[in-house]
């Protein structure tokens, strides 16, 4: 189905904001906390969360802005800078709706098989680039 160009358009701008704020911030928190634990990616995907929570409440409660506004600041800015937030306000819209198993299988499911992607990237890379 095709998608309008301002809903397009909304994204691809929320995403360049929400990357390089990602890019910026995890470097001054990496800068500042130096190397090691992964902190600047966790303090990212809190503040993304927490920021998805807020926009989530605030366009269910009280706050009319047009759907191009709403995929521009949850879509392209946090999906960008966080797709952690994403994944939080999903399972939490599970929990809400009383699918806890739903939400558990979620949960569970995407961070158990993402790290089974990526190590299943790493030795696929190995696979092919023979190292």
């Amino acid at each position: 189905m095709a998608q309008p160009m301002k809903m397009i358009l909304a994204v691809a701008a929320g995403g360049a904001i929400g990357s390089l704020a990602r890019y910026f911030l995890a470097g001054w928190i990496g800068h500042l906390a130096g190397p090691g634990f992964p902190l600047a990616i966790m303090v990212i995907n809190i503040l993304g969360s927490a920021a998805m929570g807020v926009l989530a409440e605030g366009f269910a409660l009280t706050w009319n802005l047009g759907p191009e506004w709403r995929a521009f600041l949850t879509i392209g800015v946090l999906g960008s800078f966080t797709t952690f937030s994403s994944f939080s306000l999903d399972a939490v819209l599970l929990i809400q709706r009383g699918e806890l198993a739903w939400a558990g299988l979620y949960s569970i499911g995407s961070v158990a098989l993402s790290l089974l992607g990526l190590v299943a990237g790493l030795y696929l890379a190995r696979l092919i680039l023979g190292s």
